[in-house]
């Protein structure tokens, strides 16, 4: 029986031509799904731990405000 791949090589290249176009498939899969799904819960995530650090800051700063010594008044 003789085979579909008369060289060897020609298997191996066909392989390697397969694996390629699905790599480049998958990545294209995942680069849309980092921008639709992670890149938006990132910011949401981060945005909202900056809201509570300055609100942990403003307290901070008043916490300070109420505790200086009162000599300077």
């Amino acid at each position: 029986m003789r085979s579909a791949y008369p060289n060897p090589y020609d298997r191996i290249n066909r392989k390697v031509e397969e694996a390629a176009d699905r790599l480049e498939r998958e990545s294209a899969e995942f680069i849309k799904y980092l921008n639709n799904e992670v890149v938006p819960a990132v910011r949401q995530h981060s945005t909202k731990a900056l809201r509570i650090a300055a609100e942990k800051l403003t307290h901070l700063a008043d916490y300070m405000d109420n505790t200086r010594p009162s000599s300077k008044r």
